[in-house]
């Protein structure tokens, strides 16, 4: 009996050292002066951890993120794939229950004139598989891992997504900017013109003077028609955000823009830490972890309990007719 103990420890400190029990632990060690010298910060909110809403406080701009995080192809593929990796974790889970089929059987038999025998079965097996090598635990891990993994991708998605129709919305702001501008020099330089060629006509200017005026004055023009192109632009690649046809998008005035006056960029770990698509390589490295582990397991023996239960009329030569229960149950080492 000692000896089999001593034996089973030796076995399970060796699958220890291989590492199919061990836990993922990120490294939290940094090299020294990483960031330089060391920066006193005062411990405020970051603008990682700050709501949209808080930053961009246009309700024109809030309307809009509202419907692109309703409407945009990648944020909805980014929530699939949330879906589908919740399902393969609980897939995972459920690995560890023992699994059951109903499969009911029935035949009838003649010989030449007898009479027909009918014979049925209503067997119900189960299985269950013991996970004694952290097989199926590495397993449930892994798929763990990915459901976070996919949780910080959606998240990053979503992120990118405000920031491009924010983005996208000041540049519309800036173009209606500086279209308002330019038409107002050219309604200046229209006046211009009729001046000069004003004073042409009363002698105090020549020819040459109108038509330098006209030239700038057609400059104006087409640099007015060269905003009003980049504005419809923009807008085609909002509405490509949104996924939805080009149209002209209602939206408020550059000047009118509020921001919050006192908000900190935050400490450069919390900054990491914060990101979505550095957690989300975190949590990719950890599943290639486990999924390592789970390869490793494959090595070693499985373990299996089955057994089967049910009604039958054929349980032999001399059972034909009354129904009898059986059961059965049998151990596999693979």
């Amino acid at each position: 009996m000692k000896k089999n103990i001593i034996t089973l420890v030796a076995i399970s400190l060796s699958l220890s050292g291989c590492g199919i029990y061990t836990k993922y632990e990120p490294a939290t060690v940094v090299p020294d002066d990483l960031y330089g010298g060391e920066v006193v910060t005062e411990d405020t909110a970051g603008l990682g951890n700050m709501d949209w809403r808080e930053l961009f406080t246009d309700p024109y701009l809030q309307s809009l993120i509202e419907v692109g995080l309703q409407t945009n192809t990648d944020y909805q593929s980014a929530q699939l794939r949330v879906e589908e990796a919740q399902a393969v974790l609980m897939s995972a889970k459920l690995a560890f229950l023992p699994a059951f089929a109903l499969a009911p059987q029935g035949t009838v038999s003649s010989f030449d004139t007898q009479k027909a025998t009918q014979t049925y079965s209503l067997p119900v097996t189960a299985s269950w598989e013991l996970d004694v090598f952290g097989r199926m635990r590495n397993s449930k891990k892994q798929a763990k891992a990915l459901y976070a993994q996919s949780e910080d991708y959606r998240q990053a998605v979503r992120t990118q997504l405000i920031a491009g129709i924010a983005n996208t919305y000041y540049t519309l702001l800036m173009l209606d900017e500086q279209l308002d501008l330019s038409r107002q020099t050219e309604e200046a330089w229209k006046e211009t013109v009729a001046s000069t060629r004003a004073l042409m006509n009363a002698g105090l200017a020549n020819e040459s003077a109108v038509s330098q005026m006209e030239a700038a004055y057609y400059q104006v023009q087409g640099s007015v028609l060269d905003l009003q192109q980049q504005i419809n632009q923009v807008e085609n690649s909002l509405a490509l955000l949104l996924a939805e046809t080009p149209r002209n998008y209602e939206r408020g005035v550059l000047a009118k823009q509020q921001f919050p006056a006192d908000f900190s960029i935050g400490i450069p770990v919390r900054m990491l830490s914060s990101r979505p698509d550095v957690r989300s390589a975190e949590r990719t490295l950890e599943a290639a972890f486990y999924g390592t582990n789970a390869a490793r397991s494959a090595f070693y023996p499985s373990i299996t309990l089955s057994g089967s239960a049910g009604w039958t009329n054929s349980a032999g030569a001399m059972i034909i007719n009354p129904g009898k229960f059986l059961a059965s149950a049998v151990g596999s080492l693979t």
